[in-house]
């Protein structure tokens, strides 16, 4: 055996006993899933579809016949200037994605009233480098909305429905 097997393998020894495991798809115990209230075309909402469909719900359009709702009733994404120069030239932005939502059952049942989700995120800027910083912005937008999907599935999976 290689020296480089042998430390893997010790590797993989240590974390196992540690109790390090890695995390997993959430479990759900409900089948149907609809979203309501999300702005058309919304990248979180997308983004949601997504990550359902590798799971075993089955999104439906229409929410009478779901077993869980996902109502938002907000999604708001912007970004404000937090730092400037003595000049007036922005030098740091802050990213801010906020969705409030609730859980409920096709027949009015509160699962989860509304809850405020709030996710921020700090950007140095810079004007020589405004190209790069640009596609630096949307991939902080991105993270943010994989991370309150992760977040929303996570509640997800804590629902138990009654019967």
């Amino acid at each position: 055996m290689h020296r480089r097997d042998l430390l893997s393998m010790g590797a993989v020894v240590l974390l196992s006993g540690c109790g390090f495991e890695l995390r997993k798809e959430p479990e759900y115990h409900f089948k149907t899933l609809a979203l309501t209230g999300f702005v058309p075309h919304s990248p979180l909402a997308q983004e949601l579809r997504r990550q359902v469909q590798r799971s075993t719900v089955r999104l439906v359009e229409d929410p009478n016949r779901a077993d869980v709702i996902i109502a938002v009733e907000r999604e708001v994404r912007d970004k404000t200037s937090v730092a400037t120069t003595a000049a007036g030239q922005i030098t740091e932005w802050q990213l801010r994605l906020q969705v409030d939502y609730s859980l409920r059952t096709a027949g009015g049942e509160i699962l989860l009233p509304r809850t405020e989700l709030r996710l921020t995120r700090d950007m140095n800027y810079s004007e020589s480098a405004a190209l790069g910083k640009e596609q630096e912005e949307l991939s902080l937008q991105k993270a943010m909305q994989v991370e309150a999907v992760g977040l929303l599935l996570r509640r997800l999976a804590a629902v138990h429905l009654a019967g």
